[in-house]
């Protein structure tokens, strides 16, 4: 019983002291990125209004900035209908509150109760995926893509990489930060959106980054200077390095018209 009081008051000191008392911790942001899959055009059309015109608004009413809102290409074929909402926040505990002040919004209730007051039999989505991220200290805050061209060009390439376990994960992120994988995306001109750990989701252990590109040929072009560069060469010689990635899953996608970005 005594041991049980002393951890239990170990946990409420951690919780009560700010995240910032533990280094660059308290710098990074949290991301939620919540996947809405699809069935047909019809829930398509119905979770679009609704992130249009009542869930972007009300975000930025909140004072939520750079909601990012992207749909596959249309030549990808293999992650079916879906799409892909990116939102940034500056806390954990920001994230937490979202669903208790938006339920007693009066105006997104009003505006969203189609999509809100949806029948069991006739569902806007088949389900939603949430994914919890939090940025790497080497890469803090989220970062919008200088782009000036047409948004129906761009391409956002979302990439997941999964580890075989939480050592070799961590191993893998070390060689983004401190092996300075991110410095060579930066000098290469890709553009990264955001570069973060998995703390919640369906694969794990996992890190995930997004990065962007004016055109299909940009982005083939982009990645060939990066395989063929003598840095990434030689980074991924590296000892320390190898067989830290078990599987790289790459999502391309493009900006919706009402995106943030």
């Amino acid at each position: 019983m005594k041991y049980f009081r002393i951890v239990c008051g170990t946990l409420l000191l951690f919780f009560a002291v700010p995240l910032t008392h533990y280094g660059q911790v308290g710098k990074q942001e949290y991301y939620e990125l919540k996947i809405y899959h699809l069935k047909d055009d019809s829930q398509e059309a119905t979770v679009e209004t609704f992130l249009k015109n009542v869930w972007l608004p009300t975000m930025h009413r909140a004072g939520m900035k750079n909601i990012g809102v992207f749909k596959p290409l249309e030549t990808d074929t293999v992650f079916s209908k879906r799409i892909y909402v990116l939102t940034a926040y500056k806390t954990i505990a920001q994230y937490a509150m979202l669903p208790e002040l938006i339920a007693v919004d009066k105006k997104f209730n009003e505006d969203g109760k189609e999509y809100l007051d949806a029948v069991y039999s006739n569902p806007p989505y088949e389900r939603i995926e949430s994914i919890l991220l939090r940025t790497f200290k080497g890469a803090p805050t989220l970062q919008l893509p200088a782009l000036t061209n047409a948004r129906s060009e761009r391409i956002y390439e979302l990439r997941s990489y999964e580890s075989a376990t939480e050592k070799i994960y961590r191993n893998k992120v070390n060689m983004f930060v401190a092996g300075d994988e991110v410095g060579l995306f930066k000098r290469l001109g890709f553009n990264a959106v955001f570069y973060a750990d998995v703390l919640a989701g369906g694969y794990m252990p996992n890190l995930m980054y997004m990065t962007t590109f004016a055109d299909q040929k940009s982005h083939d072009d982009h990645w060939k200077a990066f395989v063929d560069s003598p840095e990434w060469k030689r980074l991924s010689t590296l000892p320390e390095y190898q067989h830290n990635v078990s599987k790289n899953t790459k999502f391309l996608l493009r900006p919706t018209e009402y995106s943030d970005y």
